[in-house]
């Protein structure tokens, strides 16, 4: 437990002291956030907020591990994975700061990179890691061999986070906060019940980091963690479901962002087949924008929903267990 602790404390630490000469760096730079013109008219306020706010998150997380780890086969996939993803997240932050616009990778060169990202996760997590393609539906104690469509799933659950996590970074702190929160579930999941220490070291370093972050990451932001943070903490969120056969209860553990994805899906759906919206704006934080809430009231809120959603995930696991 005392690398457990070390690793998260450090991690926290690196973010704390490091983010301020980064975030001064990135304004040297010019380096800002671009803000898209159908956002909510609150939020062009905040472009040019220095962005890439991920390149310290991951920083602060690959010390503590990379240190402290005993390189176990399924703490490395996770690692990978979430390294890898933020790698897709920074060119397409880069991309959006040299054209100077809201758009970054083209839509086709994500999907093919998160393929193989998975693939690569798959082949670890089956060959090395000793990982079985019977996944477990915890909620209704049941098992589900899914042979030879194993990878189909490893690559749903990675689009899935990796996407629900870069939709729900659209207020200060709120993407952020909530991937700690998972995180912190997970924490729990790999240490208190499977005593899998690298695992759960992994996880503490990415709450710890996300904490850190929200030091200036909170509104109002001094930075944003942009996609190389978004992207980079759903691949980890991801990573870490696979490796845990948690693939199914990930819905519960991270039912905001659930959430956050379905308010955009039920948008898109009923505006391309009835040309009707069912919220104001999408994803649901903007709807609650566009009814007057303000910022912070819709951060707690969002976490205390993320709180209740973990734990009952968490409850269930040491339930299915025993």
């Amino acid at each position: 437990m005392g690398e457990v602790l070390i690793g998260g404390t450090v991690a926290l630490l690196l973010c704390v002291f490091l983010s301020p000469r980064f975030i001064a760096f990135l304004h040297d730079r010019e380096f800002g956030q671009t803000i898209r013109e159908e956002g909510p008219a609150g939020h062009h306020t905040k472009a040019g907020t220095p962005t890439m706010g991920g390149i310290i998150i991951f920083l602060a997380i690959s010390v503590p591990f990379l240190v402290l780890s005993n390189y176990e086969w399924r703490a490395v996939g996770v690692y990978g994975t979430a390294v890898a993803c933020a790698g897709i997240g920074f060119a397409d932050d880069y991309t959006k700061i040299v054209r100077r616009r809201s758009l970054g990778l083209r839509g086709r060169t994500k999907l093919v990179l998160t393929v193989i990202i998975s693939l690569a996760l798959w082949w670890v997590a089956t060959q090395k890691a000793g990982i079985s393609t019977t996944v477990r539906l915890r909620v209704v104690d049941a098992s589900v061999d899914l042979g030879v469509f194993f990878p189909v799933l490893v690559y749903l659950v990675i689009a899935g986070t990796t996407s629900a996590v870069n939709l729900t970074d659209g207020l200060d702190g709120l993407a952020a906060g909530c991937a700690g929160i998972v995180m912190l579930a997970y924490i729990g999941i790999t240490y208190l019940t499977t005593g899998e220490s690298d695992l759960a070291l992994l996880s503490a370093c990415v709450v710890g980091a996300c904490v850190g972050f929200l030091w200036y990451n909170a509104f109002p932001a001094t930075i944003f963690m942009g996609d190389t943070g978004s992207l980079g903490l759903g691949g980890a969120i991801g990573g870490m479901a696979v490796m845990t056969n948690t693939s199914f209860l990930l819905v519960l553990l991270g039912g905001i962002f659930v959430m956050e994805a379905l308010s955009v899906i039920i948008q898109v759906f009923t505006f391309q087949t009835w040309r009707r919206r069912v919220f104001l704006m999408a994803p649901i934080h903007h709807h609650f924008e566009m009814r007057g809430w303000s910022e912070t009231k819709i951060i707690l809120r969002f976490w205390i929903i993320a709180i209740v959603c973990a734990a009952i995930g968490f409850t269930l696991y040491r339930a299915s267990i025993r």
